[in-house]
């Protein structure tokens, strides 16, 4: 097994029923629902809460207020004072809240002299936040996974060109974007309802008590979400930074080891960064194997802030050129998504697809903020071995099938018929030349001597608290972690080619 609390998860629980969502449309419908139905409590994690982010939004920019999360959330709570509501959002810096349109302040006012609990979260190292993304109901149904409460987060599935429910302002549209989320019930959920409660009483000194059962017979699945498992194994893995009292947790950089070192087959990732040079070199070591895995990633064609293109684009470069040169069997192939007209779509998931075994949806990105420096949160599903396993492992491999074909444009059935064809994930897509492919290869291309000195020293992404604002350590902190994989892989039972790593390339 891959999830091994207290090494590479936290919890592992079983769920009985799990539903993997693909886009904040069906998201917001689905906490929604979900919400509507609350009888003791609800609270929310969140990097970003923007109280007007409207559920449904229908274009015109006006309409009901009661579609928004702020207003439902206000009167929930004040219609119905057995319901706790609380929301814990990250204590985001002045800059990064400005682009965000100041949703801080905007949220403590529209919640202020109501029953519903708004506090910002600042318990952590300077620089660091909290990124995790989580939605509890009743401790009876949980939502994890990328997607934050913000208006430029809502689109479908299927990234229309100048859909009017993305106006950001007569002429303006917020740019498509691509999320996924997952959302469980039984004791992954009430799992999830505790690490809320540790993270509001570090925050705020309260202790809150675990929500009693609801009777039997009371449900609160949303009604239109499909279930993509039951009775599944679940595992929460999460990175916290090292903070006064508080000791440092890498379980989200754990398992990601664990399962590339893992893979059999296929290695499918989608991330808004791929920075991390200690995931490039654990891919690295298995495209180095003659008989290792593909792998395929997909991002974004440019990140969507200037900051990031400046610093994690940039880094990307160096990233794909270490794949790159350790891909003698040539498996690996990057991609990003542009709509019909040309236009990006931001890939914000974070998730990660290992054969047909392991399915991991959540808040950790690709770098090293994520695997040290943030908080974060991942929920993943892993299959049994043998018989046991394999309604899950056929529910995994429809699970992509479903994301790929949707990046394609094409019907899941041919997706699979050229798989089988071809005998290879990076050859059935590569197979698909139609008028409404979205995915198009990632150039790798040359970024000059002042911004390799930049991707080298990982500007704006620390690796951890000693290295957060003295980016000369950071070099070597990188460096001495490439060394130590070796050992890290063999701590969670798992081994790659020694002769792979190569801390030169940092």
């Amino acid at each position: 097994m891959l999830l091994k609390p207290g090494s590479t998860c936290w919890r592992r629980e079983t769920a009985d029923r799990v539903g993997l969502i693909i886009d904040m449309a069906d998201y917001f419908a689905a906490a929604r629902a979900a919400m509507r139905k609350a009888r003791r409590s609800i609270h929310l994690l969140n990097w970003a809460f923007d109280p007007d982010t409207r559920f449904a939004p229908d274009g015109s920019g006006e309409g009901d207020p009661d579609g928004a999360f702020g207003p439902f959330l206000r009167d929930l709570a004040c219609q119905r004072p057995e319901v706790d509501v609380r929301i814990l959002c990250w204590r985001s810096a002045l800059p990064v809240a400005a682009t965000q349109n100041f949703f801080p302040h905007r949220a403590k006012a529209c919640f202020e002299n109501t029953p519903v609990k708004f506090r910002l979260d600042g318990s952590l190292p300077m620089g660091a936040c909290h990124h995790q993304k989580v939605l509890v109901v009743d401790d009876e149904i949980a939502f994890c996974g990328g997607g934050d409460i913000a208006p430029d987060r809502w689109d479908t599935s299927l990234h229309r060109d100048d859909d009017l429910r993305r106006r950001k302002r007569p002429g303006q549209f917020y740019e498509s974007r691509h999320e996924t989320m997952s959302v469980v019930d039984g004791a992954a959920a009430r799992a999830l309802g505790e690490l809320f409660r540790m993270r509001w009483a570090r925050s705020t000194g309260e202790a809150l008590p675990a929500p009693t059962r609801l009777a039997d017979g009371v449900d609160l699945w949303p009604d239109e979400q499909p279930i993509a498992f039951q009775g599944a194994t679940i595992g929460l893995s999460r990175t916290e930074p090292q903070w006064r009292e508080y000791r440092e947790v890498r379980e989200a950089e754990a398992l990601h080891l664990a399962a590339i070192a893992a893979a059999k087959r296929c290695i499918y990732m989608e991330n808004q960064y791929f920075a991390s040079p200690i995931m490039a070199e654990a891919l690295a070591a298995r495209l180095a194997e003659a008989n290792g895995p593909e792998v395929i990633l997909v991002s974004t064609q440019h990140s969507p802030s200037w900051f990031d293109q400046m610093t994690m684009d940039r880094t990307r470069v160096l990233f794909l050129k270490r794949l790159k040169a350790s891909d003698p069997y040539d498996r690996c192939r990057a991609f990003y998504p542009l709509t019909e007209k040309g236009r990006s779509i931001i890939v914000h998931s974070k998730l990660t697809i290992i054969d047909d075994v392991l399915v991991r949806v959540g808040s950790a990105n690709l770098n090293n903020r994520s695997t040290g420096f943030d908080t974060e949160c991942d929920l993943s599903v892993e299959a049994e071995d043998g018989e046991a396993g394999a309604k899950t492992r056929a529910a995994i491999h429809a699970f992509r099938t479903r994301l790929l074909a949707h990046w394609l444009h094409e019907p899941a059935a041919a997706l699979e018929a050229a798989i089988d064809a071809e005998a290879s994930l990076r050859a059935a897509i590569e197979s698909f030349d139609g008028p409404g492919k979205l995915m198009h290869p990632i150039e790798i291309k040359p970024i000059g001597p002042f911004w390799e000195i930049v991707a080298h020293l990982h500007l704006g992404d620390p690796a951890g608290p000693t290295d957060s604002w003295r980016p000369w350590l950071r070099r070597r902190e990188l460096e001495g972690q490439i060394r130590t994989l070796a050992e890290r892989l063999d701590a969670v039972g798992l081994h790659a080619p020694a002769d792979a790593l190569s801390p030169e390339t940092v």
